[in-house]
Formats: structure tokens, C-alpha cells, sequence
């Protein structure tokens, strides 16, 4: 069996390999026997967003964790971060989040979070997928009142929405603001629109109807247009576009202009730098976040740290090194102060927080960031060769980087999906990235196609 597990986890089309039940079953069977340790009555929590595929998925994995004498939570429909909070605050062993995030319902996934509420590194991954391989716990069958229950907790969603207010600053109120919320038909439909209206705001809802086959469907943080138009057409103080899993948000200013997670990390990161709480003047993020960003943090005084992609690897620097902000250009932004995963909501209440303080409109606020051209060009290659083999592409690569200077960058990396090298490159001049772009692309095809 090839690796089942990617960057985030388990992901494909629900009911095809990987992502069938009886994978699902043995992944459940892998993570209790990995998590049970010495309690008497061990637990794991499963939650999910809004995919009409759950519900199938849902049962296997718990019937796999209660085949190994381990008891079930389940909390239903609920943000991946408020299933790694439940899974810490009620100090179970572990959880689980079948979810696909912004991918079109078809699909769907399974991430764990060990029972600090943190994402399972490679380590453990690995020893749950080779014990599905080697069969290594097929005879480990508990019987009779060994067997492990399943319990739903009603009142799950209740307590992350205490947990998400009690992040917002005591003294602030959102009265007197409108927001636009898209919960892209998923996982945040319930939870977001109860978090902005108790803390004072007036909302205007879409994507607020799931019916398991809309998620994500136009609507959410891959289509920031649709807060931007309801943002223009309300006259709103700005918007916030979840995905399906509620852990990230894109936003829209009160112009209509959409911020990423870049603009949305320098704000907060500039404002923490402000009032000396930003762990060690460092913001954590990846290769693919924009220069401009990494330049508006040195000009403040800061300095960013750069991570390969996926925000399990942000974090995993983060706690590794002591910082406590860091996330990704897709809107992952990760507050280790309050979380211990990217949170969309949590995310969106901090951001509200930096405009409360300063008494500026969004669209100022994000004038702390000047973003660079960047472009993004894939190379299809006939065998994905690893790029070390061809030193003529480090030659290449090394020339463009004494042209570009400190007004630009580089990365060359091969897809992790495809058979694909990905080029990136980002200056000031727009003419410039084209050419270069070209060139190497140009070397590249030449490499890949003599092999």
C-alpha cells in the first residue's frame, strides 16, 4: 500500500481508495490502539463538517475505535479547531475531523489531532498506516464489556462558542459594525453566526444553508467575490469567508478589496510587534507567502521565518523555536496564545480586535503591507526526477537570484500530487518576472525532456 496520509492528513473522493470505509475503520482501529494508552476508559472525539459523505465515514471510524475497546465522542458538525479544542478542554486521547476543507463535496478527509489538541506529525502517521499494513492489530479484539460506546455531545458547539468569544478583548464590543459572513455551506454555519451576533455585530449570512452536496460550492474563501459584491452592496465595515472546515478566512475591506492570509498576518503581526507581544519580534510562515509581507515585518522592526508548505509545519517551527503567531497566504493564521491549530473565526475576532484598538477601517489597516508581482508558472515533466539530478536548473536558478537581489525571489519546487515543478517568482517589476519566468521554465522542459 502506498502512503495514505499527505500534508493534511487523508484526502480524496469519499467512497473510492483511500477514502473508503473500510479504510476509514482501520485508521479508526490505528488511532485508538495508538492513543489508548493506560486509561480505563480511553476516549477519542469525532467531529465533521457538512459532506453528505460524514455520516458513512462517521460510523466506520467509530466503529473501528469502539472495536478496540475505546469510547466515542461525537460532536457532529464542527469547525476542525473546535474539534482540536473539545479534544483538549474534555482531555480525551485523541481526535478526529472528517473533513475535505475547501475541496467540492465529492471528496473528503481525515485528519487527527493528538490529545493536546495539536496535528499528528509524520512519526505517528506512519505507525498508524504501518499497522494497517502489516495487519499488526487485527487480533487485538476486546469483547463483551470491553467493547468502547459512542456518545454524542450535545453541547459542543456551546462550548467552543464560549471559547472563541472569551479570545476577543473584554472590553471591546462589535456593536455598531456590519459584517458579511460566508460560511461556505460547511462546518462554521451555526458556530460563526452566533460568535459575531452575541459579541454585538449585524451580520448579512450566505452559505449559511448546507444540504451535504453545497459545500463549498461558489461560495466561501475560494470565492472572496462573493463578500466583496454583499460588502459593496450593504455599505458593510467588511467580509469573512471561511472554507468548509472553518480553519481559515479570507476577508474583504470595507472597499470590497480582498486581504489574504498575508495582509491579514502583517496587521496582526505589526500590531503585536506594536505592543511587545510578539514572541521573539518573529512571525512564522511559508515559502509561499509574499515578499511584501517579509519586508513590511523587517520595516517594523520583526523579522519572518519561512517553513516548507502546510500549516502543520508552521506550527511545528513555531512551538519548536517559542513564537506564537504564524500561518499561511491561504488564510491559515495560527495564535498560539489561544490555539493550538489555524482557526478562521478566532482568526477573523483578532483582526476585528487590531481595528477596535487603532479606530481604523480595514482598508487602512492593511496599507501596513505593499504586496509584490508575483507569478506562478507549472512545468509538466515526463518523470518527476528529483531536481538535484540536473545541475544546468541550480545554475539557472542561481543567476536569477543575483538579478532579482533583495527586491525579489525564487522557488523551484516539484508538486507533491503531479508530475509537476512549480516556479515562482516575485519583484517589483512585473516584465521582469515574465522573462525570467521563461527562462526558467525554458531550462526546466530542457532538463526534464532529456531524461
Amino acid at each position: 500500500m502506498g502512503r495514505i496520509f499527505g500534508t493534511d492528513g487523508v484526502r480524496g473522493v469519499a467512497n473510492v481508495y483511500p477514502m473508503t470505509t473500510e479504510m476509514a475503520m482501520q485508521i479508526g482501529r490505528g488511532t485508538a490502539y495508538l492513543f489508548k494508552g493506560t486509561h480505563k476508559r480511553p476516549k477519542i472525539v469525532i467531529g465533521k463538517d457538512t459532506r453528505l459523505s460524514g455520516y458513512m465515514l462517521e460510523n466506520a471510524i467509530a466503529s473501528g475505535i469502539c472495536s478496540m475497546g475505546v469510547d466515542v465522542l461525537l460532536v457532529g458538525p464542527l469547525p476542525t479547531p473546535g474539534i482540536a479544542f473539545i479534544t483538549s478542554s474534555m482531555r480525551a486521547d485523541a481526535g478526529i475531523v472528517i473533513s475535505a476543507s475547501h475541496n467540492p463535496f465529492q471528496d473528503n478527509g481525515i485528519k487527527i489531532f493528538s490529545r493536546d489538541g495539536y496535528k499528528l506529525p509524520d512519526k505517528l502517521e506512519n505507525k498508524i498506516e504501518e499497522l494497517i499494513d502489516t495487519n499488526g492489530i487485527d487480533d487485538l479484539r476486546p469483547t463483551a464489556e470491553e467493547v468502547g460506546k459512542a456518545t454524542r455531545i450535545d453541547d459542543a458547539r456551546g462550548r467552543y462558542i464560549v471559547f472563541l468569544k472569551n479570545t476577543f478583548p473584554k472590553d471591546l464590543t462589535l456593536e455598531g459594525l456590519t459584517i458579511v459572513l460566508d460560511c461556505a455551506n460547511g462546518a462554521a454555519y451555526k458556530v460563526a453566526p452566533a460568535v459575531f451576533e452575541e459579541l454585538g455585530a449585524e451580520l448579512i449570512l450566505t452559505g449559511v444553508e448546507p444540504n451535504g452536496k453545497n459545500i463549498n460550492d461558489g461560495c466561501g474563501s475560494l470565492y472572496p467575490q462573493v463578500i466583496s459584491n454583499l460588502v459593496k452592496k450593504h455599505n458593510a465595515d467588511l467580509g469573512l469567508a471561511f472554507d468548509g472546515d472553518a480553519d481559515r478566512v479570507i476577508m474583504a475591506d470595507d472597499r470590497g478589496e480582498i486581504l489574504d492570509g498575508d495582509y491579514i498576518m502583517a496587521i496582526c503581526a505589526i500590531h503585536m510587534l506594536q505592543e511587545g507581544s510578539l514572541n521573539k519580534n518573529t512571525l512564522v510562515s511559508t515559502v509561499m507567502s509574499n515578499l511584501g509581507l517579509e519586508i513590511a515585518i523587517r520595516r517594523n522592526g520583526g523579522q519572518m521565518e519561512r517553513t516548507a508548505v502546510g500549516d502543520r509545519y508552521v506550527v511545528e517551527h513555531m512551538l519548536k523555536c517559542g513564537y506564537n503567531l504564524g500561518g499561511e497566504q491561504s488564510g491559515h493564521v495560527i495564535f498560539l496564545d489561544h490555539a493550538t491549530t489555524g482557526d478562521g473565526i478566532l482568526t477573523a475576532l483578532q483582526v476585528l480586535s487590531v481595528m477596535l484598538r487603532e479606530m481604523k477601517p480595514l482598508s487602512e489597516l492593511k496599507q501596513v503591507m505593499q504586496k509584490y508581482p508575483q507569478k506562478l508558472v507549472n512545468v509538466k515533466v515526463k518523470e518527476k526526477k528529483p531536481l538535484d539530478e540536473f545541475p544546468e536548473i541550480f545554475t539557472k536558478e542561481k543567476q536569477i537570484r543575483e538579478k532579482l537581489g533583495d527586491s525579489g525571489r525564487i522557488l523551484i519546487r516539484p508538486s507533491g500530487t503531479e508530475p509537476v515543478i512549480r516556479i515562482m517568482i516575485e519583484a517589483q517589476d512585473g516584465d521582469l518576472i515574465d522573462e525570467l519566468c521563461k527562462d526558467m521554465a525554458e531550462t526546466i522542459t530542457k532538463c526534464y525532456g532529456e531524461c
